[in-house]
């Protein structure tokens, strides 16, 4: 093999570790996760609104597991799609820990524009609070979750 010229080396390292983070900026959740997620949020606004205390819990319990289960296998974010699947390496070891972290900031912001909403008096605060979370969860979950990786470095 021929000698390889210090600038070819790092040229190619260089090229490398550029290909490594293109791949690593497009670790996430699928789409359908986030979907799910806000249809998901728009039924504890309405069951929470409209059924009885105990149906709220079984709710409540039920999509617990529903997405223990689901999460248990997409919340690394190595499978964003079925082509792509990365070493945890490349995904980091934190995307667990921000996504968890954007859903309980989510759940707070969810609460405060309902007693926001409360206090001006508008009519089914939760409804509309759930609603928002809904739509900023479907729209921009992946860009959001995107973002807080960039900032915790994951």
């Amino acid at each position: 093999m021929d000698e390889i010229a210090p600038e070819q080396a790092r040229s190619a390292l260089e090229a490398a570790d550029r290909a490594r983070r293109q791949v690593a900026d497009e670790v996430g959740l699928p789409r359908g996760y986030w979907w799910a997620m806000a249809a998901g949020w728009l039924v504890f606004g309405v069951v929470g609104r409209q059924a009885p205390v105990w149906l709220a819990v079984v709710v409540t319990v039920a999509f617990g597991a529903g997405h223990a289960v689901l999460a248990s296998r997409l919340l690394d974010g190595r499978r964003r799609t079925g082509r792509l699947q990365v070493s945890t390496a490349v995904a980091g070891r934190r995307t667990p820990a921000v996504v968890v972290g954007m859903l309980v900031a989510l759940v707070g912001a969810t609460v405060a524009a309902a007693l926001l909403l409360d206090a001006d008096g508008a009519g089914h605060p939760g409804l509309w609070a759930t609603g928002l979370a809904a739509a900023v969860i479907g729209f921009g979950g992946p860009e959001i979750l995107r973002v807080l990786r960039r900032w915790a470095r994951a």
